[in-house]
């Protein structure tokens, strides 16, 4: 009985052992987790080291063209007035390649905000699309989902794109649309004709949750920025904006 009740005894130590062991493991990796999506969504804002190459004007700024000889897939610099988006634009080989890689080529959950591959990097399109992570903190493309509030699209008008080239486009927003992953007419931007995006305009038009008249017309080049919605897995925010010169 002896000899039982101290086997007993043994086991009970082993286990409360055990169960504090997987305690503090449990406790490391959820504080380990909340350190790393601290530090993904930190990262996912232009840190100033990245700010140093938005173009400017001042003669003493480090260049867009800088940034371009660090990665050649860097194309522009996209500004949206008054929200998070203030980030270099690049094109991959494809449009997985920037999903999860940053603009210097190094590994990123939060991506970069890349250019349709099937896109002209110097915007001469009649239709580019670029496209972001939703960040819930805003960063990236995060602020996209919010131009489907009226008070917020009403606020949030214009927007400028400048290119390597040191060509400046400044952007006029006049849509938000929701459609799925799957939209054909939003999705297929070499499907547009070029100088023609009638058929572009009608489908923006039909499916919009926020819209404004601005005027824009068939042969006027069209800019969308896309990112994931965070009510549907294959649900797309949408907002469409005209490149004027």
């Amino acid at each position: 009985m002896e000899r039982a009740a101290k086997a007993a005894r043994i086991g009970d130590r082993i286990l409360s052992f055990l169960a504090l062991v997987l305690i503090l493991l449990l406790l490391l990796y959820g504080g380990y987790s909340l350190w790393d999506t601290a530090m993904t969504y930190k990262g996912a804002f232009a840190s100033s080291d990245l700010l140093q190459y938005k173009p400017t004007g001042e003669a003493d700024d480090l260049s867009l063209a800088e940034l371009k000889e660090l990665n050649p897939d860097v194309c522009a610099w996209l500004t949206v007035d008054d929200t998070h988006i203030d980030y270099p634009v690049v094109r991959g080989e494809d449009n997985m390649e920037y999903v999860n890689k940053d603009v210097f080529g190094e590994f990123a959950l939060s991506g970069a905000i890349f250019l349709d591959s099937r896109n002209q990097t110097d915007f001469s399109d009649s239709y580019s699309l670029l496209y972001g992570h939703h960040m819930d903190n805003g960063a990236m493309f995060g602020d996209i989902v919010e131009f489907a509030d009226q008070d917020y699209f009403n606020g949030h008008k214009t927007g400028t794109l400048y290119l390597t080239d040191n060509q400046t486009y400044q952007i006029t927003l006049f849509a938000c649309v929701k459609v799925d992953a799957s939209d054909s007419v939003v999705y297929t931007p070499e499907a547009q004709k070029q100088g023609d995006v009638s058929s572009l305009l009608s489908h923006v038009r039909e499916k919009a949750v926020q819209y404004r008249d601005i005027g824009v017309g068939s042969d006027d080049h069209i800019i969308g920025l896309s990112t994931c919605s965070d009510a549907e897995t294959n649900g797309r925010v949408v907002v469409f904006g005209r490149l004027d010169k």
